[in-house]
């Protein structure tokens, strides 16, 4: 029955996060996210977990399982099969509540705000009732122990589900992001979170906060191998996952998703670099 078994404690924080926590673990755990309705890469991480014989309970996904991609349903129908725990990502929360858009954060008028008016609705179609009411039991946080540390998944930020954080972004944002996590949940030594699409790894003093990137999409580079995180002890690493892009891009465009993420699944730039810090953008838009 995936993140509701009886192995897993449920409550809610101090400040009323909904929270899983999963005890102690032992072995590698695997971390992701954004499978973005991409079911050609979320079959491949799935099948990446099973070869390297990490159990479902030791699988989170940070959240988002909807998107872009083609085939939203037959997404949310293998993560719930395969029975990992799923933080909720700020699409879940839209579609739980029947919203009209997918509350991702960007900027009103922007590209992606507006390719979001092509990719939302299509998926919105495609999610069903019984779907949605598991979507509104998702935690915001998933915790846990492993090599005597404290870990805490959650999506995007705390004070905002959909907040983008960066690897350029001023510390003192983590830092208050980490504040207000530990005021509502307790200590923690790393956290981990998604939502932006770009991994990365930063050490903010005692704490660690690691971006495990997205598994369906490229981070930006200029190739189609999407990203997920293998944390065993207190190590952390961000590792590759190649699967068939051209089958899911080929899925978008049977499916009429061509707003310009169907190229970038395997181009491995994205349609629009407007949400990405100044910083981190190419000089170009278009890719």
């Amino acid at each position: 029955m995936g993140v509701g078994t009886a192995r897993i404690k449920a409550g809610r924080g101090e400040g009323g996060m909904k929270i899983r926590d999963l005890g102690a673990l032992d072995g590698t755990v695997l971390l992701f996210g954004g499978p973005y309705s991409n079911l050609q890469a979320t079959q491949a991480l799935l099948e990446k977990a099973r070869a390297l014989r990490i159990p479902a309970r030791r699988v989170i996904c940070t959240g988002d399982m909807v998107a872009y991609g083609a085939d939203p349903a037959g997404v949310v129908a293998a993560l719930r099969g395969f029975a990992g725990p799923v933080v909720a990502g700020n699409v879940e929360r839209q579609l739980a509540e029947g919203a009209g858009d997918c509350g991702c954060g960007f900027t009103p008028g922007s590209t992606c705000d507006r390719l979001s008016a092509g990719w939302y609705p299509f998926a919105d179609a495609r999610i069903g009732a019984e779907a949605r009411a598991w979507m509104r039991d998702l935690p915001d946080v998933v915790t846990f122990r492993l090599a005597g540390r404290r870990v805490a998944v959650i999506h995007g930020g705390v004070s905002d589900i959909s907040r983008f954080l960066w690897p350029v972004t001023d510390e003192a944002e983590f830092r208050h992001e980490i504040s207000l996590l530990e005021r509502d949940i307790g200590a923690v030594d790393e956290v981990v979170a998604g939502h932006c699409g770009v991994p990365f790894r930063r050490q903010l003093g005692r704490h660690w906060w690691t971006n495990a990137g997205v598994m369906s999409l490229p981070p930006n580079d200029g190739g189609a191998a999407t990203r997920f995180a293998l944390m065993e002890g207190a190590e952390l690493r961000l590792e590759r996952l190649a699967y068939d892009a051209a089958a899911a891009r080929a899925a978008m465009e049977a499916a009429g998703l061509t707003q310009g993420y169907h190229a970038a699944l395997t181009s491995g730039w994205w349609p629009s670099e407007e949400v990405l810090p100044g910083e981190m953008r190419r000089g170009s838009c278009d890719g």
